[in-house]
């Protein structure tokens, strides 16, 4: 049977398929004048292929709905989603689709069901944290999918990534550690940033994320921060004890866009920080910390020296506990350091 001109055809492949018959639209034209074809999909009978033809013109939808692979929906999320998140976030979500989720690249999106999904987490052999960041990332693609009509069931909401290996203990540094890391400012390299973290309270990517524009030093502060409300973009003021490293960073990469940079003079990542410049500190003086334990260890000298603690929640990002503090109580850039020089 001839098919309307523009309607679509069915092609009978060759070889022993289960599927043989294929259902392709003429999507548009090469500068040559050849077709470009767009598959509805394959199928065991003609029958089938008729019926999915004729439902689809009689109803037109968008076929790379249809065969839009996991990959393709990665691509476009992050499109509309990584301009509104910090560098290293998409850092993390960039490392867990490179390195856990290449088995389903290929895969229809519309055919991943959860097993494909738990699959990828069992077997990637990491702790709670990555695999929750895993399960992260597969719910911003489905959110983005049934957004797009695309899937309209969120597999990714029954994803288990198992309960947290115990509670990780938090060490402050001693007052021994800290002199020790004053001592070796000069000697090792990026001790300094160490030093930057445990008397401001930053984390690791807030600190990396520091740029240049939002460093003011004759008014005594930074902008910064990432990951909550309370916490993006908040005031941190300059302890006394650290702004001669800060300034030095300022003056070195002035021209640059961020606070600290890679020998490149770009942005450094969490990774490379970590692999490159905190491990062989610790290793060096031969201690042993995370680098959440500089946050840890602000939050301690602030609470032993008897600092405002809404002024410790501000300057660490924390939301306020009730409403007394949240709403009708506000700390100005001269409050905020007040509280810090006293540690």
């Amino acid at each position: 049977m001839r098919m309307p001109s523009g309607y679509g055809s069915i092609i009978k492949l060759k070889g022993n398929r289960r599927r043989p018959y294929q259902v392709r639209l003429t999507k548009g034209f090469t500068d040559e004048g050849k077709q470009i074809y767009m598959y509805l999909g394959y199928f065991e009978k003609k029958e089938q292929a008729m019926i999915a033809l004729s439902d689809y013109q009689s109803s037109p939808y968008d076929i790379t709905r249809e065969t839009i692979t996991f990959e393709e929906v990665y691509k476009k999320m992050t499109k509309e989603h990584f301009p509104r998140v910090s560098d290293s976030a998409i850092e993390n979500y960039s490392n867990c689709f490179r390195k856990y989720c290449k088995c389903l690249y290929k895969t229809r999106f519309k055919d991943i069901r959860l097993t494909h999904l738990q699959g990828v987490i069992d077997d990637s052999g990491m702790a709670h944290p990555t695999r929750a960041m895993i399960k992260t990332l597969f719910r911003l693609m489905f959110k983005f999918a049934m957004k797009n009509d695309i899937v309209d069931k969120d597999y990714s909401q029954y994803v288990d990534v198992g309960q947290r290996e115990g509670k990780i203990n938090r060490t402050p540094f001693t007052e021994e550690e800290i002199q020790k890391l004053f001592d070796n400012v000069d000697k090792l390299e990026f001790v300094d940033t160490v030093l930057i973290m445990i008397f401001s309270g930053l984390r690791v990517g807030e600190l990396l994320d520091i740029k240049i524009e939002n460093v003011h030093l004759d008014e005594g502060y930074m902008i910064g921060g990432l990951k909550t409300k309370a916490g993006i973009n908040r005031t941190i003021p300059i302890n006394s004890k650290i702004e001669p490293y800060i300034r030095r960073y300022y003056e070195k990469n002035k021209d640059k866009e961020y606070l600290i940079t890679n020998f490149k003079g770009n942005q450094m990542q969490y990774s490379n920080y970590r692999r490159e410049k905190w491990d062989n500190i610790i290793e060096q003086l031969e201690m042993k910390h995370r680098p959440h334990d500089c946050r840890h260890t602000f939050a301690s000298l602030m609470d032993r020296a008897n600092a405002n603690k809404l002024a410790t929640k501000r300057i660490i990002g924390h939301s306020a506990p009730d409403i007394t503090d949240g709403v009708y109580t506000h700390k100005t850039l001269e409050d905020l350091k007040e509280a810090i020089a006293l540690i």
